[in-house]
């Protein structure tokens, strides 16, 4: 069951988080982790689980979610807890764990996907409140971050704390989508403009519940830092407001 964010920002939240307990991590599960792999569809967008984490790193906005969602499902079945180190990702396996670092103060945790989220544009992470309250977002409610996937629990290890830092980041083909469109024609024209503008562009066009849609993207990146990186140093707004997809 997937969460639905309409309200990011929340206030008037009780209660602290307790201490973290330390972790080694390995590059591949102990088990496979199936729930929540399959693709799905918010608001028109469709998404695709990554199958490994493996040299996953992002950049982006971070935001946070807290009572009014403790208790309910997550993604993976189990119930949200406002106080644990968990956090949402739209495509990261869940149950990987992810270092994340607030960049406006230098605040690291490390946390575990459980859910799905956040659905607006330009973040990338939605954090536990405890999570939040330890990198110091949540009087702000949201702050820049990279995160770095680093694996799962090894049970085999015990003491101390580990972390393997990625082989290579992911290759494959990456874009920026700027718009999608109902109206074919629309789409052309957006897409025409980002051409002059940014040299490339391109037009997905993808059946949701029925209706069609026309999604433009812009640029073609061979890997998904390339792209992270031209979203975060567009100073042409169309570019900025985007958000990092796959090309498929």
């Amino acid at each position: 069951m997937f969460r639905l964010i309409s309200a990011i920002l929340v206030t008037c939240l009780l209660a602290a988080c307790g201490g973290h307990v330390k972790q080694v991590y390995r590059g591949a599960p102990a088990e496979p982790r199936k729930a929540g792999q399959k693709p799905y569809t918010i608001n028109g967008e469709r998404y695709e689980p990554l199958s490994s984490h493996e040299g996953f790193v992002q950049s982006g906005i971070a935001s946070w979610y807290g009572s009014d969602f403790h208790g309910k499902p997550t993604s993976n079945g189990e119930a949200y807890d406002m106080h644990a180190l968990t956090a949402a990702h739209k495509t990261l396996p869940l149950g990987v764990y992810v270092k994340v670092r607030n960049r406006d103060n230098g605040r690291e945790t490390v946390v575990r996907i459980n859910d799905r989220g956040p659905f607006v544009a330009g973040r990338i992470i939605d954090l536990s409140y405890s999570a939040a309250k330890g990198l110091g977002i949540v009087g702000s409610g949201t702050a820049p971050v990279r995160i770095e996937a680093l694996g799962y629990p090894d049970g085999t290890v015990k003491g101390g704390t580990a972390y393997r830092a990625p082989a290579s980041y992911d290759r494959g083909a990456f874009g920026i989508q700027v718009g999608a469109f109902g109206k074919l024609e629309n789409a052309r024209r957006l897409a025409e403009s980002v051409k002059q503008r940014h040299g490339v562009s391109s037009i997905r066009e993808a059946l949701v519940n029925g209706v069609r849609y026309y999604r433009v993207r812009a640029g073609n990146y061979a890997s998904l830092k390339a792209a992270e990186k031209a979203h975060e140093r567009a100073t042409d707004r169309l570019i900025s407001e985007g958000f990092v997809v796959a090309l498929d």
